[in-house]
């Protein structure tokens, strides 16, 4: 009831604000002010948006490092911000599922798109027991998300067309770099032993990374951290861990570790040693300012540190030769 009553003050809360006028905005072409506001969620996008819109947009960011978007509801700053946007971005595909009243909201006033919805549907993975809606975690396959850099530069392209041709050029330029990355992920990835390639994570926001490097991918818990793992999951995965000798499982850095710690208990009650292979980014990237905070920046870490962990052959600073060492 509580929750319920809380979402109806929000929306009362914008509702105020577009009837006291800050529903009102005039676009970049329509005012020819820059720079124009795009707010965006997840940090996967707003680094999108940021390398394509360039200085032609102040980019805010509203889910920030190591929070969990399937979790995260909008604060009052954070409607505001949302309010006072001339353009919105967001994943969508319900990776932000408790924003979704307030997206739905401000839509009406601006322009707001949901770049992973705007993929082709190849591009796009099913998961079971979700109504239709698919795995939202495309950004772990970089040959995919570079999709989802054309989708921001078609918005931007009609937003404000007197500057079409420059989102296009930094559209591209970007989505070069993000397919370098993906061809880097397939080299290092391809070094793992065929025995090893098993990625167990917290919760299931790896299946694209695994189609994309064919690694055999298990969460503890579901597509979205709202699930909750049983006795039953964890039991499930302690036999896979046994049987095929799997040496190294992940913790996520939004995500708590109790889960992997109890399969690595579980292993052990069975007489199966696990370590730890690191911790990947999953629904959120870095702190802001390092190599890791940026797309690629995590992406590289990942895919290193996954390739090390189950006996791949990695550079020591990754790709780039900018990751941290730990």
């Amino acid at each position: 009831m509580c929750r319920k009553a809380a979402t109806g003050v929000m929306l009362l809360y914008l509702a105020g604000l577009a009837a006291s006028g800050g529903g009102c905005w005039r676009s970049a072409a329509e005012g020819k002010s820059y720079p124009y506001k795009a707010v965006t969620t997840v940090a996967m996008v707003t680094d999108i948006v940021k390398n394509v819109a360039g200085d032609k947009a102040q980019v805010t960011g509203i889910i920030g490092e190591g929070v969990d978007p399937h979790l995260y509801k909008p604060t009052r700053d954070d409607m505001v911000t949302l309010m006072n946007a001339d353009i919105i971005f967001y994943n969508g595909l319900m990776l932000e599922g408790k924003m979704a009243d307030t997206l739905a909201k401000v839509s009406r006033d601006k322009p707001a798109f949901a770049v992973a919805e705007a993929l082709d549907k190849e591009y796009l993975l099913a998961r079971e027991g979700a109504a239709g809606h698919p795995d939202p975690h495309v950004w772990m396959d970089p040959s995919a998300w570079a999709q989802a850099v054309q989708a921001v530069a078609k918005a931007l392209r009609d937003f404000d067309p007197p500057n079409a041709a420059y989102y296009q050029a930094n559209a591209d330029a970007y989505a070069n770099r993000l397919m370098a990355l993906h061809e880097y992920g397939k080299k290092v990835l391809a070094t793992v032993p065929e025995t090893r390639r098993v990625l167990i994570t917290s919760h299931d926001a790896f299946n694209y990374f695994g189609r994309a490097y064919g690694l055999t991918v298990l969460g503890v818990q579901g597509i979205s951290t709202e699930s909750e793992a049983g006795l039953q999951d964890i039991n499930r995965l302690v036999d896979i861990i046994v049987d095929r000798d799997v040496r190294a499982v992940f913790v996520e850095t939004s995500v708590s570790p109790k889960n992997i710690q109890a399969l690595i208990d579980g292993a052990k009650a069975r007489g199966k040693e696990v370590a730890i292979g690191g911790s990947l980014f999953s629904d959120a990237m870095g702190a802001p300012g390092t190599y890791e905070g940026t797309y690629i920046g995590m992406l590289d870490h990942n895919i290193s540190t996954v390739a090390r962990a189950l006996g791949g052959e990695v550079p020591a600073q990754g790709m780039q030769g900018r990751l941290r060492v730990r």
